[in-house]
């Protein structure tokens, strides 16, 4: 699994960038996808803003065969029949659900549930044999976030990691660094609207939004921007 930011600049375009935008309406949406990195002698810390955790989740499972897991899948629909490991309580708050997780599962279960539920958010942590990922086990605010820096943080997930693969696809631009610092700004300046279907919900699904990415890196003490327009 590859971060959408990645496949953007690169021109790599495909279903995974158009999921990732669907809850974007048209505007200006600064300072998201926030990565904060700092490298150390035998590993990477890396912190980031909530929209990367179902990333950090696959990305953590691959090649590994049970784990010991706590935290909460977040969701409006019924997932009872679907998950296969306990579930140790679940909590629900206006059509929002919350299922309670603190047991010990094998990937597979977590990654067929992701496959048929991509659009849940999985605040999951556990640790590998190269990774310890700790996600806050509560919803995200999904508004319009203030533009004043000082009000925003990489602080929803933490990765300590000696992989080396998360660290080429999360910094695919800039991999050689002590400390470094990303922060996105998403442009949508259009939305394409298919046509002939009725459905509101499925408009919004199939809808392809146009615009573009700003990327703002500050790493080691310099300041870096890089901008890439994309359709999806």
């Amino acid at each position: 699994m590859e971060n959408i930011f990645r496949k953007i600049f690169l021109g790599e375009i495909d279903d995974s960038i158009h999921d990732e935008f669907i809850r974007f309406g048209k505007g200006r949406f600064e300072s998201r996808y926030l990565i904060d990195g700092k490298r150390q002698k035998d590993k990477w810390n890396i912190k980031t803003s909530y929209e990367f955790a179902n990333y950090f989740v696959r990305r953590c499972l691959e090649n590994q065969d049970e784990i010991e897991v706590s935290g909460i899948i977040v969701c409006t629909y019924d997932l009872r029949n679907d998950i296969k490991f306990n579930i140790e309580k679940i909590k629900q708050f206006a059509g929002v659900k919350q299922y309670v997780i603190n047991t010990r599962v094998k990937n597979a279960e977590i990654i067929d549930l992701m496959n048929k539920y991509p659009r849940a958010f999985y605040a999951l942590s556990f640790s590998t044999n190269k990774n310890e990922l700790k996600i806050k086990a509560k919803t995200p605010k999904n508004g319009k976030p203030s533009t004043k820096d000082s009000e925003t943080k990489a602080d929803f997930c933490s990765l300590k990691t000696n992989d080396e693969d998360i660290v080429k696809d999360l910094f695919f631009d800039f991999q050689d660094f002590k400390e470094i610092r990303i922060k996105h700004t998403i442009q949508i300046d259009s939305i394409e609207i298919p046509k002939g279907i009725g459905d509101p919900i499925k408009m919004r699904e199939l809808a392809k939004k146009k615009g573009g990415i700003i990327r703002d890196i500050e790493i080691d003490g310099r300041k870096e921007k890089r901008e890439k327009e994309f359709s999806a």
